[in-house]
């Protein structure tokens, strides 16, 4: 059976604690990259910020297919491997909201305005990672 957003356990996979999302896109010399990044399910994206002249941002701006995986590092071991293409925003409302949001999942809610203001800058995007494809499982000592 495919795997999909709509699916309650890929959704609290996805959004369960603080797990960190490992990013992979395409260096422009073709290396491929992974970065981690701090990320939230809205709707039907996934959706992190970074800046506009990092490596990822320029990547991202260049080629927007990416993927993006989320793992369980204890027993029973998990992971989701999200692909799919990003669309960007550096609207300051929009930024700001993601940023706090992001920060309140990672740093809690007592930092997360301090957070989401400190990353809601200008130079920074909001990327919406839309899924085409979902791979992995729940359960890999099964």
């Amino acid at each position: 059976m495919a795997l999909t957003l709509a699916d309650p356990m890929v959704r609290e996979f996805l959004s369960h604690g603080t797990r960190t999302g490992k990013l992979a896109f395409t260096a422009t010399d073709g290396r491929p990259v992974i970065n981690p990044v701090w990320f939230i399910l809205e709707g039907d994206d996934l959706i992190f910020n970074t800046g506009r002249n990092t490596a990822k941002g320029r990547a991202i701006l260049r080629d927007p297919r990416l993927a993006l995986c989320v793992d369980l590092e204890e027993p029973p071991f998990g992971y989701l491997q999200v692909q799919g293409a990003a669309s960007i925003s550096e609207d300051p409302e929009d930024l700001l909201r993601t940023a706090t949001a992001i920060a309140a999942r990672y740093m809690g809610p007592a930092r997360a305005e301090e957070f989401g203001t400190r990353n809601a800058v200008p130079g920074e995007l909001v990327v919406r990672l839309r899924p085409t494809k979902l791979l992995g499982g729940f359960d890999m000592t099964a």
